[in-house]
């Protein structure tokens, strides 16, 4: 969410973690800021994910069908929406409140 609402201060945050405390290598990082994943339903989650934020939550019967497939079922994917909301939440605050980025500096590409 942090690269697709272009919050600097969270995407830099999420990239530390994923990297020092998930230990994702930068291939999987940079993946997941372009929606996708190495790991099959990690995918269909993050495209799914991204569909919502993208449409504003109006997606068609099949991405929610695709998702639906890889294995996820109605509570998860209730889930990944309550994930997107509070990201796009913080990601908001962060931008208007302008927070200092206080881990390294990751850009958004959009």
């Amino acid at each position: 969410m942090a690269e697709i609402n272009r919050c600097d201060y969270c995407l830099s945050a999420h990239t530390y973690l994923g990297k020092n405390v998930a230990k994702l290598a930068d291939a999987e990082l940079d993946a997941n800021r372009a929606g996708e994943s190495s790991d099959p339903k990690a995918a269909a989650a993050l495209r799914f994910a991204t569909r919502v934020a993208r449409e504003r939550g109006h997606i068609s019967a099949a991405d929610l069908a695709a998702v639906k497939a890889a294995g996820y079922d109605d509570a998860e994917i209730i889930e990944i929406v309550e994930h997107i909301a509070l990201n796009t939440l913080t990601n908001y605050i962060n931008s208007v409140a302008a927070t200092d980025i206080d881990f390294p500096v990751v850009k958004s590409r959009g």
